[in-house]
């Protein structure tokens, strides 16, 4: 035994001997993106791409495999400032060795290519660097040269790969900030900025637009899309979605979990559990639907629908609507969520928070509501089970909500240690850990025996207003 276990050590010490580091930027080595041998990176090379004054105009794939000792990063070097290094899509160009399909998809591809040989991306690493303008009306210059991007274009576009860990990027003014089709498997997105995309007038692009075979979403900042454009926060169809600790502003919908179009996901027992807690979602007046989450399915084929349960818990839920707001849409009698430990605040009336849009089985436990909440605006088709201690008030006992400091006021709010434990199809496997601070960032929740109600525990405060990622200060869209 001692001997193999030598042996393998031996291996994973020649492989890192081999192992090739490359830096790109002012006064490095290379110079340009098109400049690192993307074709041909293996498990542990890394590639640090340094932040200079003007973006890198250039775009590429990856299709090389990295290994879980030894993943291939690729990563950002700030500037003195913080500044992430950006990738700017408009009139981009690609290294000449790499020849690869759908260019007009994104600026940083995932998968499917000529050049390198086509696999399955593993065990990547993509993180600090700001990728943005894959979208049309802009151009780059490709395989078949000058040409246009398409409307469903992305930051960056997962079409295929395993094991891909998307870090502190800054995603935006793409059609959509990230996309991933139904041949990515384990796909971890945290600590980003994604914000600002989308096309005018339409509802087919969205911040994110996922359909991943395991996706957990954690510490990110989904901010409002671009002026004019009518797409939803956070869009998934994937099977084992996990969304925690995130804060999730605007958007057509915060959340829209829908249908899978593949039977390997919904055939799947992971398609039918979906986690969400610890978030903040906002909802501002004029952004759209007055839904904040969508569980189900939007195909019309109802047999492909969720079908199973969304858990929904201490996430901290504010509308500023003037009109209605409705917690969820759940598309049909088949699709439940248990819903506890949330607070579910509104500025307008009471009577203005409903739950469901009319379908679905709900159970609430232990949440904070305006009082005078209905259960629905268009009439009640589904079932709506208390299932007791409820808290209702006027106001949840924020810090301060006009700095949209949504922590608890110690001593002055009800929501505190009146949470309940979570449901046991939670607790064993997502237990709240932590909690989300602002932005992008996260730390472990205070632990004092009981749950306060909302997204954080009493007893912390949170003083740093909101702020903008210091890689908006490069180059003004």
């Amino acid at each position: 035994m001692r001997s193999a276990m030598l042996a393998v050590c031996l291996l994973l010490l020649v492989a890192s001997a081999n192992a090739e580091t490359y830096e790109v930027g002012p006064g490095q080595t290379l110079e340009n993106i098109g400049d690192v041998p993307w074709e041909s990176l293996t498990a542990g090379d890394v590639v640090h791409i340094h932040w200079r004054d003007t973006p890198y105009k250039e775009k590429w794939v990856i299709g090389v495999q990295g290994s879980e000792q030894q993943p291939i990063v690729i990563s950002g070097v700030p500037g003195n400032g913080g500044e992430l290094p950006v990738f700017d899509g408009r009139d981009a160009t690609t290294r000449s060795q790499l020849n690869f399909w759908s260019e007009v998809r994104g600026g940083v591809k995932f998968g499917g290519s000529n050049t390198p040989p086509d696999v399955s991306p593993t065990w990547i690493v993509l993180e600090n660097l700001d990728i943005r303008s894959g979208r049309s009306p802009y151009q780059f210059t490709g395989r078949d040269g000058l040409t246009d991007y398409s409307d469903n274009a992305a930051s960056i576009f997962i079409e295929k790969g395993e094991h891909i860990t998307i870090r502190n990027c800054i995603l935006r003014d793409s059609g959509n900030g990230l996309f991933a089709s139904h041949t990515a498997r384990d796909v971890t997105v945290e600590g980003c900025w994604i914000y600002d995309n989308g096309i005018e007038g339409s509802i087919y692009m969205h911040n994110n637009y996922t359909e991943a075979f395991g996706i957990t979403f954690q510490y990110n900042y989904f901010g409002p899309l671009r002026d004019g454009c009518d797409g939803n926060n956070l869009k998934d169809r994937s099977a084992g979605t996990v969304v925690r600790y995130n804060w999730i502003e605007g958007g057509n919908r915060q959340l829209d979990l829908v249908d899978s179009d593949y039977p390997e996901f919904y055939d799947d027992p992971l398609y039918e559990e979906t986690f969400v807690y610890g978030n903040v979602l906002i909802e501002p007046e004029g952004a759209g639907n007055s839904q904040i989450v969508h569980y189900g399915g939007d195909s019309g084929d109802t047999q492909r629908y969720r079908k199973g349960t969304l858990y929904f818990y201490n996430n901290t839920v504010v509308s500023t609507r003037e009109g209605n707001t409705t917690l969820f849409r759940l598309s049909t009698n088949e699709e439940s969520c248990d819903c506890r430990n949330n607070i579910v605040y509104v500025t307008a009336d009471g009577d203005r928070l409903a739950m469901l849009n009319s379908d679905g089985i709900l159970s609430i436990r232990n949440n904070w509501f305006k009082t005078g909440w209905r259960d629905s605006h268009s009439g009640l088709n589904g079932q709506i089970s208390d299932e007791g201690g409820m808290v209702t008030g006027d106001e949840p006992g924020f810090i301060d909500t006009g700095t949209q400091n949504f922590h608890l006021s110690a001593g002055a709010s009800d929501c505190i240690d009146a949470g309940t434990d979570l449901h046991p199809g939670a607790a064993a496997t997502h237990g709240v850990e932590r909690q989300y601070v602002r932005h992008c960032s996260s730390e472990p929740r205070p632990v004092d025996g009981t749950f306060d109600i909302g997204a954080f525990e009493a007893g912390e405060t949170d003083d740093v207003p909101p702020q903008p990622p210091t890689g908006m200060v490069v180059e003004p869209i």
